[in-house]
């Protein structure tokens, strides 16, 4: 049974009165005058535009339960019983601990990661900001690549700009950067993307020349939603400010009338949106190349879950422009601040955007051209979902982007440094009852120790905790690639996987489960 109310979710912090609702609009199929609450309508009533985004901003990070026809759960991974490929097929060798689940990237100097996953794009929502260090630090320990997100040299209170208008010093960028590369080790790397704010701002020029980055990765969008980044700011001093800077600030802190609903109590927050982008091929050809000139080593791209059309033109684009990584990002997603029901109702979702990224790929390769890598995004979180994205996708899929998924253990370990200090009441029991330290409490802690000496008590409790949940996503990886009879991640091919339904093969081009190696099995039978 489909549970997605569209007129109440808990995102929305709203819910419907009556058990019995009509499917479509989500309204209660009783809607009694004198409701005391708390459906969309209801709050939106006195609310306003507060109930476009899920809340509280900067506490939570949201992704819609909006359950899609078809998704990742419609194809199942193959296990076999015979070969081994990548490792010698004898017992004493082909076991799971040996499988390597190291990827990489790039147009020509490769990028090396780990595991073949790196972060969503933690820009200038609060939740980003508040937890980077977490979220950085863990990404250098763990070997992947880490994504900085758009805005947040405009929006940094300490921001400094030239005569011009462009980037002097950016303390929080700067931070961001520095967070990251104490603790690289060569796999991975930090990828700085740029909006149209951040080109005008001179945000490449910025980290390149001054922060030695190596990565721009330019935005299209991303699969949560088809405007541009969003934030709110509870000041109006700061929304102001943020307006002189050049940003849309709505509802506008210029007009009296907003002024006076601020001071009031009725208008609590204001938005700060960017602008959206226009695609054009001569400029994005221009872009990359000024980018290139810059010092860039490496360009990428993020595009969000537009049609085939727009698909189309960031692969054949991306391949005329020896573009080092494509990432596609499918709906819904998940997000630190969008718009909700645009998150649950936009775009093409992850599944459908990815087997069209494939065939795309495959048509531009029997035309003899240059294919650049590719990495899929828009709700993964876990190891078999990894698996299925390479094969998906191969052998054009080098990795997986992980938003939430990977938020959320730095967030965990955060808080458990916090309640070790006896903060918010102190342990939960769903901690404790592992120990009272942090030696007790992270399975990863002491493999860390060994590894850093002293220097563990500088890495962050989010970091660790990053890491332990990456870490049950290799041996997971290992686990099922060795299953698969893979013991190198560009061994896995679409061959490995087989879908559930037949609407499923339609989508995906994966056969249905039902003729799966039909072939190989009848001559074995007929011989």
């Amino acid at each position: 049974m489909n549970l997605h109310r569209p007129n109440a979710n808990e995102a929305l912090q709203t819910k419907n009165r009556s058990r019995s609702v009509a499917p479509q609009s989500g309204i209660c199929s009783r809607c009694v005058d004198g409701c005391r609450g708390n459906c969309d309508l209801f709050k939106s009533t006195f609310r306003g535009r507060e109930l476009l985004y899920p809340s509280p901003f900067g506490e939570i990070t949201a992704g819609t339960d909006k359950d899609y026809p078809v998704d990742y759960s419609h194809l199942n991974i193959m296990g076999y019983a015979i070969g081994a490929e990548g490792i010698e097929a004898h017992p004493d060798h082909a076991i799971f601990p040996e499988v390597t689940t190291d990827s990489w990237y790039g147009a020509t100097e490769k990028i090396k990661m780990k595991i073949p996953m790196f972060t969503g794009a933690l820009g200038s929502t609060e939740i980003a900001r508040a937890n980077w260090e977490h979220f950085a630090v863990g990404a250098a320990i763990t070997g992947i690549s880490l994504v900085c997100g758009e805005n947040v040299c405009g929006i940094d209170p300490k921001l400094e700009l030239d005569k011009n208008g462009k980037v002097k010093e950016a303390p929080d960028m700067r931070r961001r950067v520095e967070q990251y590369r104490r603790y690289h080790e060569g796999y991975g790397d930090i990828m700085v993307q740029m909006n149209v704010e951040d080109t005008r701002l001179g945000v490449a020029e910025y980290v390149i020349d001054k922060l030695g980055v190596e990565t721009i990765e330019l935005k299209w969008g991303q699969g949560a939603k088809c405007i541009g980044g969003e934030i709110k700011v509870d000041s109006i001093e700061r929304a102001q400010e943020l307006q002189k800077r050049g940003y849309l600030v709505t509802p506008d802190p210029s007009k009296k009338s907003n002024q006076k609903a601020f001071k009031d109590g009725a208008i609590r927050k204001f938005e700060r949106h960017s602008r959206v982008g226009f695609l054009d091929q001569e400029e994005f050809m221009r872009e990359v190349d000024r980018v290139r000139k810059m010092g860039a080593k490496r360009v990428t791209l993020k595009t969000g879950a537009y049609p085939m059309r727009e698909l189309a033109m960031a692969i054949r684009w991306s391949s005329d422009a020896k573009i080092s990584l494509v990432t596609i990002d499918g709906a819904p997603g998940g997000t630190g601040m969008s718009p909700w029901r645009m998150m649950s109702e936009w775009g093409i979702p992850s599944i459908y955007l990815h087997s069209m990224a494939y065939d795309l790929c495959r048509r531009l390769a029997k035309k003899g051209a240059w294919v650049p890598d590719i990495a899929f995004a828009g709700g993964f979180s876990s190891e078999d979902h990894i698996f299925k994205a390479l094969a998906l996708g191969a052998p054009y899929c080098k990795a997986v982007c992980m938003g939430r998924a990977i938020m959320i253990p730095g967030m965990v370990g955060k808080n458990i440094g916090r309640w070790l200090k006896g903060e918010d009441g102190g342990l939960p029991p769903t901690v404790s009852k592992y120990g009272s330290k942090k030696e007790e409490i992270f399975v990863s802690y002491e493999k860390l120790k060994t590894k850093y000496g002293k220097e563990i008590d500088n890495i962050p409790l989010g970091a660790i905790g990053i890491y332990s949940a990456a870490e049950k996503m290799r041996v997971g990886l290992q686990q099922l690639m060795a299953g698969a009879r893979k013991w190198r991640t560009h061994l896995i091919t679409r061959k490995d996987l087989a879908s559930l339904t037949e609407e499923a093969s339609n989508i995906t081009g994966i056969p249905y489960i039902m003729e799966a190696y039909k072939e190989e099995a009848l001559e074995i039978i007929d011989a």
